[in-house]
């Protein structure tokens, strides 16, 4: 019998000579690859303009409850002028730290504790029994307020590639003409169908959900982690409180 015929038989090739290995298996793992996850910047852009877009809706939303907040609250109309008056001088005096506060504490935790303020002063004002006590709450309100737009716009032109922020300043734009127009006629509606008070509980849930979708999509870029805070001019802010004061 050839050696051809005996392999066909199934018998031991004698071409090469047979070798058994025995020694302890090594099993080779290799770890995945996991990239790096890229939100999306149409969501980013919308966890950011929730909270804008309730920011600069509150700038007129009272404006159409003052009469029946003068009433509730025993104030003459031109007293109740300043629940009006305290927001936007607030939100003017913070905008200008806004980048500090972002350099020195990080923009994305400076976001959130802004909507948070403003969300809790919101529900102050709403729950207000007299006019002293709803002119301090819409102080805080302003001032968690006053760096929201700032911070948006940074997010937004940060997130979408150069040839799509166009697209986003535009989608911004849209957010903040719309909302003073929106403002007067929901809070007339709010406060003809239920009350003056829900004009401000309104931003209660806006709020909250602003607060989670900004802590889950928004992170700060690189060039903002671990950076030193830049001088902070308090003679400057001193004399613009003075002087819109």
């Amino acid at each position: 019998m050839s050696k051809q015929d005996a392999a066909t038989a199934g018998g031991p090739s004698t071409d090469r000579p047979s070798a058994v290995f025995q020694g302890p298996a090594v099993a080779l793992t290799v770890a995945p690859t996991v990239a790096p996850t890229v939100e999306s910047p149409w969501i980013v852009a919308i966890s950011v303009m929730l909270a804008t877009f309730m920011e600069v809706l509150d700038t007129a939303i009272a404006s159409v409850a003052l009469p029946y907040i003068a009433g509730s609250l025993s104030a003459s109309t031109d007293e109740a002028t300043w629940v009006l008056t305290s927001y936007l001088v607030a939100n003017a005096i913070v905008l200008p730290a806004s980048n500090w506060f972002s350099m020195r504490i990080g923009r994305k935790r400076f976001f959130i504790i802004c909507v948070a303020i403003f969300t809790a002063s919101s529900f102050a004002c709403g729950a207000a029994p007299t006019l002293g006590f709803i002119l301090v709450a819409r102080v805080l309100q302003g001032a968690g307020g006053g760096a929201l737009q700032p911070l948006s716009q940074s997010i937004l032109l940060e997130s979408f590639p150069p040839e799509k922020r166009g697209v986003a300043m535009s989608v911004f734009g849209f957010g903040v003409v719309c909302a003073p127009v929106l403002g007067p006629t929901l809070g007339g509606w709010l406060t003809d169908a239920y009350s003056w008070r829900y004009a401000f509980y309104i931003n209660i849930p806006v709020g909250i959900l602003a607060i989670l979708m900004i802590g889950r999509f928004v992170k700060d870029p690189p060039n903002m982690r671990g950076s030193k805070s830049i001088g902070f001019d308090g003679i400057g802010l001193g004399t613009l409180v003075v002087w819109i004061g």
